[in-house]
């Protein structure tokens, strides 16, 4: 048996991401953001959605770009922080020893602790109600060398990323399901691919205890 809710919010999980903006010249800074996601491929577009009267909401109007920093276990505290604190009263990235970084196209920096950035440029405004809708397009991508393999692919499990679920964070751990179209492989494919993930696993597995021995010692 189900309950009938009022109409709410209740997709969850949703990212949980920083994204930075600046105006020429002033000091940038940083809003948290849970209303953000993938809206097409090609070109590949985003959006994210803000409150008129955040700190950042006039920047991103003026300027038309910010970056999207996907976030981790480790920034979890400043993501919370950047996220309840107003860029009005505060320095972001000194307050919380965060790096910003010259991006490859936009004029905003990027966090150089997350471990994809995603560079964007705004295509238009949709008001909405309570929020403005930024829709944009991702014009770079910047990723962790560790996230790539020698054959060039990126490897998002291996960022140790997290997501935003009614009010709380949550680590995405990994143990894989399926990947996408699994539910039709061919049995030869599905015995190549159960045997490629149980690789995968013992590779993340002797990375995440080299950084446990790192951090021992």
């Amino acid at each position: 048996m189900k309950r009938t809710l009022n109409p709410g919010t209740m997709l969850s999980p949703v990212p949980a991401v920083m994204v930075s903006c600046a105006r020429p010249g002033e000091k940038p800074n940083i809003l948290t953001i849970a209303w953000t996601g993938i809206i097409n491929s090609d070109p590949p577009m985003t959006y994210i959605s803000v409150r008129r009267e955040r700190y950042s909401y006039e920047i991103l109007k003026e300027t038309r770009e910010f970056v999207i920093n996907l976030t981790t276990k480790e920034l979890a505290f400043a993501t919370d922080w950047c996220g309840v604190k107003s860029g009005r009263d505060a320095d972001k990235f000194k307050e919380q020893n965060l790096t910003a970084v010259p991006a490859q196209v936009v004029a905003c920096p990027v966090i150089e602790e997350s471990p994809v950035n995603l560079e964007c440029r705004v295509r238009e405004i949709i008001p909405l109600g309570s929020h403005d809708m930024f829709l944009a397009e991702i014009v770079s991508v910047s990723a962790d060398e560790k996230l790539i393999d020698e054959k060039g692919a990126i490897h998002m499990e291996r960022a140790g990323l997290i997501a935003y679920s009614h009010g709380h964070y949550f680590p995405l751990k990994r143990e894989e399901i399926g990947r996408f179209g699994y539910s039709v492989m061919k049995p030869k494919t599905r015995k190549r691919y159960e045997a490629q993930k149980r690789a995968g696993y013992r590779q993340a597995k002797r990375l995440s205890s080299g950084r446990k021995n790192r951090r021992e010692r």
